[in-house]
C-alpha cells in the first residue's frame, strides 16, 4: 500500500509539473460601441472589422490571447458612461475601443483619463479630445470633426462654390462639423446663406428642411449625416428632386459603402470629403478589401477600416511590450508610437494631441453599369488637427 501511495504521488507530481500553474491572463479589449439605437449598424461594423484585424495581424501575443468584452452604449451619453465604468472597474479591461457618438465620447473622457486607461477612439470625432480635453491616455484612429470638413470649406470655394446652405443633426458632432466647414469656407471668401439642424432621432421627413434649401437657391448644400439618418436624408433628397439644380456635398459618411445601395438615385453625383473610400489605390487597402470581402461578401466601409486599423495598433503595441500590459504607461506609450502603411496610407499619431495624421480624400459618386459608387476626385494630404488648446 505504501509503495502504491508513493507511485501515485510521483505520478501526480509529474502531472503538476507538466501543467502551468495558471494560463496566461488574456488581454481584455473593451469594445464600447452602440449595438442598438440609431448607430447600431456602425458599432457592429467597427466590431466585425476589429475581429478581422485580429485574424489578420494576430490574436495572441506572448501567450496572451486577445479577447473582446462588448458593451452597448445605445448611442446615449449616460449609458456610455455607465458601461465605461463597468468595463474599467469591474471587467478590468486593458484597453478601450470606441465609441461612435461624440456625445458618448465627451461623457466617457474624464473617467478614462482619471483611471489612466489606454483608449483607442475608433470613430467619434469630438474636437475637444484633440484640443482642451486631450489626454495622454487617448489616441484616435478615426478623425476629428474639423479634420474632415474644414479643408473641404476651402476646397469648395476654390472649386467655384460661393454660396452654401448647411444642414446637420442637432447634436454635438453635427454642430461641430458645420462650424468647421463654415470656418474654412468663410475664411476662403464664401458665404453661408442658411443653416438647418433637424433632431438626430425621429426625423423621417426632411421635406420641410429641403424646401427651405430650394427657396434659398445656394450654389450647393453641404451636410453631415451618418448611419440611419444618412439613408433617410439621401432618399429624401433624391425624392425631392433637388439634385437637378442644387449640388449636394457633405462629410463622407453621407453615402458610406455600408448603406449606399439603400439610398437609391439620390446618392448619385454627391461630392464628399472622407478619411477613407474603398477605391484608394495601395497594397494595404487591396489586402484589407480582399480580406473583408472574403469574410463578409461586400466592401469594407470607412467605419470598418477604423476598427481594422485599431486592431492593428493594439496588436503592434502589445508586441512592442512583449504582451505585458501591467505597466499601463509603457503600453500607452507603445500605442502612441505605432506607425504603419495602412489602407488609408501612412498611419501615425500626432505626438502633440494623439490624433491621427492622414489624407482627406475628396470623392464623387457616379453610376457605372447601374451601380452608384465613389471614386477619388482629389486628395488633401497629411491633414493634422491643430493641437491649439491641448496640454498633456
Amino acid at each position: 500500500m505504501k509503495k502504491m501511495y508513493f507511485l501515485l504521488m510521483v505520478a501526480l507530481s509529474s502531472l503538476f509539473l507538466l501543467t502551468p500553474i495558471h494560463a496566461a491572463e488574456p488581454v481584455k479589449v473593451g469594445m464600447i460601441l452602440p449595438y442598438s439605437g440609431v448607430y447600431a449598424g456602425l458599432g457592429k461594423e467597427i466590431t466585425r472589422a476589429f475581429e478581422l484585424g485580429l485574424e489578420v495581424f494576430g490574436d495572441e501575443v506572448n501567450g496572451r490571447k486577445i479577447v473582446l468584452v462588448q458593451e452597448d452604449t445605445e448611442g446615449k451619453p449616460n449609458s456610455g458612461l455607465s458601461k465605461t465604468k463597468k468595463l474599467i472597474f469591474s471587467d478590468k479591461v486593458d484597453v478601450l475601443v470606441g465609441p461612435v457618438s461624440s456625445g458618448v465620447l465627451a461623457a466617457m473622457r474624464d473617467t478614462v483619463h482619471n483611471s489612466k486607461t489606454p483608449f483607442v477612439i475608433a470613430n467619434a470625432g469630438h474636437d475637444g479630445i484633440s484640443g482642451a480635453k486631450c489626454s495622454p491616455w487617448i489616441v484616435r484612429t478615426s478623425f476629428s470633426n474639423r479634420q474632415v470638413v474644414r479643408p473641404m470649406g476651402k476646397w469648395m470655394y476654390d472649386n467655384g462654390y460661393r454660396k452654401v446652405y448647411l444642414m446637420a443633426p442637432d447634436y454635438a458632432a453635427g454642430h461641430q462639423m458645420m462650424d468647421h466647414f463654415k470656418a474654412g469656407f468663410k475664411e476662403a471668401g464664401g458665404t453661408i446663406i442658411g443653416e438647418e439642424y433637424p433632431p438626430l432621432q425621429g426625423t423621417k421627413d426632411f421635406g420641410p428642411y429641403l424646401a427651405k434649401v430650394k427657396e434659398a437657391k445656394p450654389d450647393a448644400l453641404f451636410v453631415f449625416f451618418a448611419g440611419g439618418p444618412a439613408i433617410q436624408f439621401v432618399k429624401s433628397f433624391g425624392a425631392f428632386g433637388l439634385g437637378n439644380t442644387i449640388p449636394l456635398a457633405g462629410a463622407g459618411w453621407l453615402t458610406s459603402p455600408l448603406y449606399i445601395k439603400a439610398q437609391g438615385e439620390g446618392a448619385n453625383n454627391i461630392i464628399g470629403s472622407a478619411n477613407y473610400i474603398p477605391s484608394i489605390d495601395n497594397a494595404a487597402n487591396k489586402a484589407y478589401q480582399d480580406a473583408f470581402k472574403a469574410k463578409h461578401k461586400r466592401e469594407g466601409s470607412e467605419f470598418a477600416v477604423q476598427g481594422y486599423d485599431s486592431a492593428r495598433v493594439i496588436v503592434e503595441a502589445l508586441k512592442a511590450v512583449n504582451g505585458d500590459t501591467s505597466d499601463k504607461k509603457a503600453f500607452m506609450d507603445a500605442i502612441r508610437a505605432v506607425t504603419f502603411d495602412g489602407p488609408r496610407g501612412k498611419m501615425r499619431f500626432d505626438s502633440k494631441n494623439g490624433n491621427i495624421i492622414q489624407n482627406i480624400y475628396v470623392y464623387k459618386n457616379s453610376k457605372t453599369n447601374g451601380v452608384i459608387a465613389p471614386s477619388v476626385f482629389d486628395v488633401i494630404k497629411d491633414v493634422q488637427d491643430p493641437s491649439d488648446s491641448c496640454t498633456m
